[in-house]
């Protein structure tokens, strides 16, 4: 699906489509119910390592090349034409603040602002030093959750997908968010290998 033509994406922040977001709430809420705080932290953790695997498996001069892919579930359509390295620099973002949130909410304290799928974004001249940056991101969130004897919290922030969320909420969802760029690596590097 490469192409040397600019895309025309949806907008930033324009979410998913109605029947699937739907369908992802139902299944988070699910994924939520059934699982715990050691659960979600593995499932982290697997995934962080398998974009380690294909972060590590294409040369360090593609990895910034921009790459058109297929929609995978759960990802914007603004977010289709990324590179590896802008989509370890948005989840770099993303942990940043899902580390704060949690950090605060378990202090009893509301992050501050709104969260929004539109202010995550990544720069499109992100550098190698962003591998770096992504891991220490894994690492200050794994830090933060494993800091905090309980991540059921009474103060709730709101994700725009999912509503209020408490600290364990936002804990379940960076692993399951983790996994749809997993995916979103997979089709860039699929890309790469077929252009």
């Amino acid at each position: 699906m490469n192409s040397n033509i600019e895309p025309k994406l949806a907008p930033p922040g324009a979410g998913l489509p109605g029947p699937e977001l739907y369908i992802a709430r139902g299944l988070f809420a699910f994924r939520r119910l059934t699982g715990n705080r050691e659960s979600f932290t593995i499932a982290f953790q697997q995934e962080r390592e398998r974009i380690a695997q294909l972060v590590h498996s294409i040369p360090a001069d593609s990895a910034g090349r921009q790459v058109l892919i297929e929609r995978p579930r759960g990802l914007e359509d603004s977010s289709r034409n990324w590179s590896v390295w802008m989509t370890l620099d948005h989840l770099r973002i993303v942990h940043r603040g899902i580390t704060r949130s949690i950090d605060e909410l378990t202090h009893g304290k509301m992050p501050e602002g709104k969260a929004s799928t539109a202010t995550v974004k990544p720069a499109q001249n992100v550098t190698s030093g962003v591998v770096a940056e992504y891991e220490k991101s894994c690492d200050d969130l794994l830090a933060t959750v494993a800091a905090v004897p309980e991540l059921k919290t009474d103060l709730r922030y709101a994700h725009p997908w999912f509503g209020p969320l408490d600290a364990a909420g936002w804990h379940a969802l960076a692993g399951t968010h983790l996994k749809i760029h997993r995916v979103q690596i997979e089709r860039i590097i699929e890309g790469l290998n077929n252009s």
